[in-house]
């Protein structure tokens, strides 16, 4: 007998974080990741179980909804062995250190506030410093291929399989006996969309009796890929052929790598107008070198611009702004810039400040091309916002505001249908990384189309497997 207890990601997107207890075996952590949006408190939560007693960590993915609390993991004990491609341990690196470096400045620029108000006490430390990714860092940790089935112990199999989604992703499929059975339990971290714009697609998975599936967009379908990048060029071409200026806000590990993509290959069919582009983010930049350094397991177009190039993403005006003085000058720049910025939900980052300097601009345009969490300025601006506050100034929005859904690096209904019917023996399918109004339709779909049961998994809700 098993059981699964879902500490995050359970009725909510973020915060992904699932325990795997084996009777007589050990007990395996899958993911432990940061609640972004409306759910950001709960990051600071102790843990619903100790952190020392977690024999294994397997990661999916680097992503911070995956990644984000690993440190704070560790911070409270955990000192076990974690699991991880190579790649992902390196895009889990970057994202880590960044994330400790802007909760330190967050703190430091609430605590002076709160200090003139003496309200110093109320300030809430950071869940880790740098240190701590640094003692993260240092844990054993080991590197599972794509499709090589290893033992963790007796009786356990682990497989990492490539889930199409970012850099390193995988979906995880564990095996274990119980009573002179096997029994397989699939965890899908995030699977992919299979656009072919960086990632390859993702890979099918013909067995599974258990599968704990993601459902961010389980109630819906996206737009055409092809469709999506036509509008994108649209706005693009349009907003710049009249002296504006586009800001993209955008996540640092994927989502950037493919808007680069089909902003090379419109400067080389001579679709983009004169402009310049500006990459102004310093981990989008440092995630977009790790991108390069794993060309073999990224798209044919990727390896197609690595040979002709020597570089995938590089191409004419286009322009990495790692520090603060080039991210400063891009002001300097009245028309005809797109500028590339975290964070992807505007939670933070440089996108915030080209915010209050463009917002305004009726020439201008905003092209949201990722998911926006409830509970983010990203989605307050995408609900239809007419005014935001940023840096406690209020900006009036009349740029163009635009959301393009067909770059989503998540599968969507159809993609999700179609991944679990190939699985054979599958008794249960168990909905996380999703809102509950989306997982009641995926839900529905799967029992009635698929004839299998599902369920929505609540927040530590102990499941007995098998």
């Amino acid at each position: 007998m098993a059981t699964v207890t879902s500490y995050g990601a359970a009725e909510v997107v973020t915060g992904s974080c699932h325990l795997l207890a084996i009777e007589h075996g050990p007990r395996i952590l899958i993911d432990c990741g940061m609640f972004q949006g409306g759910e950001e408190n709960s990051n600071y939560n102790r843990f619903g179980f100790e952190p020392s007693s977690i024999d294994y960590l397997f990661i999916t993915h680097a992503h911070l909804d995956h990644v984000g609390r690993i440190p704070k993991l560790v911070k409270e004990g955990f000192r076990g062995v974690i699991y991880a491609t190579h790649a992902t341990r390196d895009l889990a690196e970057i994202i880590l250190l960044d994330s400790a470096k802007i909760m330190q400045e967050d703190y430091e620029t609430h605590f002076r506030k709160a200090e003139r108000r003496g309200k110093e006490n109320e300030v809430k430390a950071p869940l880790y410093a740098e240190e701590d990714v640094e003692e993260t860092l240092q844990l054993l940790w080991k590197y599972p291929q794509y499709n090589e089935t290893f033992e963790l112990q007796e009786g356990i199999k682990v497989t990492y399989r490539d889930a199409g989604h970012i850099l390193g992703a995988a979906f995880i499929e564990i095996t274990y006996s119980e009573n002179s059975l096997e029994r397989t339990i699939v965890f899908s971290g995030d699977i992919g969309n299979d656009n072919n714009l960086v990632m390859t697609n993702l890979e099918k998975c013909t067995h599974a009796n258990y599968l704990y599936v993601e459902s961010t967009y389980g109630d819906r379908n996206h737009k055409d890929v092809e469709a999506s990048i036509t509008e994108f060029k649209r706005v693009i071409i349009e907003t710049i052929h009249k002296d504006g200026n586009v800001l993209i806000p955008s996540f640092a590990v994927e989502r950037t790598q493919e808007i680069l993509c089909i902003l090379k290959e419109m400067h080389d069919r001579k679709e983009l107008p004169e402009c310049k582009i500006f990459l102004d983010s310093p981990m989008a930049i440092h995630a977009t070198q790790v991108y390069n350094g794993y060309c073999e397991l990224l798209s044919q177009q990727c390896q197609d611009y690595k040979e002709r190039d020597g570089t995938i993403f590089d191409f004419e005006n286009l322009v990495y702004t790692p520090d603060v003085e080039g991210s400063k000058a891009i002001n300097e720049v009245n028309s005809r810039a797109i500028i590339i910025a975290g964070s992807g939900m505007c939670t933070g980052g440089r996108i915030l400040h080209h915010f209050k300097n463009r917002l305004w601009n009726p020439y201008n345009a905003v092209i949201f091309v990722g998911y926006q969490s409830v509970g983010t300025l990203g989605r307050h601006i995408v609900d239809g916002a007419r005014w935001i506050k940023i840096y406690n100034d209020e900006i009036l929005i009349k740029a163009s505001i635009h959301t393009i859904n067909g770059f989503s690096a998540h599968a969507d209904q159809n993609a999700l249908i179609r991944w679990i019917m190939e699985m054979e023996d599958l008794y249960t399918v168990y909905l996380v990384h999703g809102e509950e109004d989306k997982q009641v339709i995926l839900r529905s779909v799967i029992e009635n189309a698929l004839d299998k049961k599902a369920h929505i998994v609540e927040p530590e809700e102990l499941i007995y497997i098998g």
